[in-house]
């Protein structure tokens, strides 16, 4: 369904990605994972249609997204790591904003934005200004709003901030129902074990370039480790957090003399 075809793009000749390559297909939740510079949020812009690459191609059913942006905008649906929304609206005034903005008719935007609202226990706030949600209450108008339009991909950046328990389980239980009515999933997270659990395959980035793509198991299996927490700093290389949180704990006791 998505397909990524050797992208790479340079800031003033830095490069921030070289050689991406990869698929999402249709009913398919495909973890992206990669430290903080790795290159996922240039990927997302890149796939958003925010940013062009300097070279390679995103396709979507075999068609380049660039080729009409405008469908493809409409075609996807996306939750950003940091929630900005227009707090002085309401969750429903923002719904009916989206909604709208995606064309859809005033009778279906009130009847899917009220069904949203009361899943996501927004229902009694719905009429109050974002400016008084919590964290994790925009996270939820962010979900709504993404799936208004009935998108056939799906990308999600870290979704979970700020949710509590209750709202992160039906999360997951959403991402495996839109899997299994044929949506295409790209989920970015910190939270590998999530990833592990909820994901078919994980594609690891590191330095701008893809270092692998396959199944949690796989990974684990070939690399003989245990977790997908050992997988990724392995190949990422990351280093040992045990020895550096211990060496800040005896700096920060180092005193006057």
């Amino acid at each position: 369904m998505l397909e990524l075809q050797h992208l790479s793009r340079s800031y003033r000749g830095i490069p921030a990605i070289s050689d991406v390559s990869f698929r999402v297909g249709a009913g398919e939740i495909v973890g992206f994972l990669g430290p903080n510079g790795a290159g996922k949020s240039t990927t997302v812009k890149i796939i958003t249609g925010l940013l062009r690459p300097n070279d390679g191609s995103v396709l979507f059913e075999g068609r380049d997204i660039h080729s009409d942006l405008l469908a493809w905008r409409a075609t996807f649906g996306y939750i950003p790591e940091e929630a900005h929304l227009y707090a002085w609206m309401s969750a429903l005034e923002y719904l009916q904003l989206v909604g709208r903005l995606r064309g859809m008719r005033e009778r279906l935007i009130e009847e899917k934005a009220t069904a949203m609202l009361q899943l996501l226990g927004l229902e009694s706030w719905r009429h109050s200004p974002m400016t008084a949600y919590s964290k994790g209450m925009r996270q939820r108008v962010l979900m709504a709003a993404s799936l208004m339009h009935d998108p056939k991909m799906l990308v999600f950046d870290e979704p979970l901030s700020g949710l509590d328990v209750l709202s992160s389980r039906l999360f997951r239980d959403l991402l495996h129902e839109l899997a299994a009515a044929g949506k295409a999933v790209l989920y970015i997270s910190h939270v590998l074990e999530i990833v592990e659990q909820i994901c078919d395959r994980v594609i690891v980035i590191a330095q701008g370039k893809v270092l692998a793509d396959a199944p949690p198991s796989d990974l684990t299996r070939l690399m003989e480790l245990p977790s997908l927490e050992k997988v990724f700093a392995q190949l990422v290389r990351q280093q040992d957090t045990r020895s550096a949180a211990k060496e800040m704990v005896e700096v920060m006791r180092i005193g006057d003399g």
